[in-house]
């Protein structure tokens, strides 16, 4: 019988070799993506000490209200301009990405080049 490692467990892993190579400072936060079946997530970490300093997401009321859908790649789009405007107010220009093991395409992409777009350098 063939044991199939499930795509979950996967992904964890790809982020926790991931995680080795980069870490979020407070000159240049970290940029961390997590998708979901019905959501988009994105906060903006400071590693040093374990803070996150800006979040957006799909499930917050005021982006939600802007949506049609919670889980394509125009809602993706949409909080990534809302992270970078944010994380804007807050100071923050420079970032470091953390696709979080996810593949670079479709909502990831969507999500990273709308924060460029709006501002945001990584």
């Amino acid at each position: 019988m063939v044991s199939k490692v499930s795509r979950s467990e996967v992904r964890e892993n790809k982020h926790r070799r991931m995680r080795n190579r980069f870490s979020g400072t407070p000159e240049r936060p970290r940029l961390a993506v997590f998708r979901s079946n019905n959501h988009m997530y994105a906060q903006i970490i400071d590693d040093t000490v374990g803070k996150t300093l800006v979040s957006a997401s799909t499930a917050q009321k005021d982006v939600k209200a802007e949506l049609e859908k919670t889980n394509n790649v125009d809602a993706a789009a949409y909080v990534g301009t809302v992270i970078a405007k944010r994380a804007l107010e807050q100071g923050i220009t420079e970032v470091v990405f953390d696709r979080g093991g996810f593949i670079y395409q479709g909502k990831i992409k969507a999500l990273a080049d709308a924060a460029r777009e709006a501002g945001l350098t990584f």
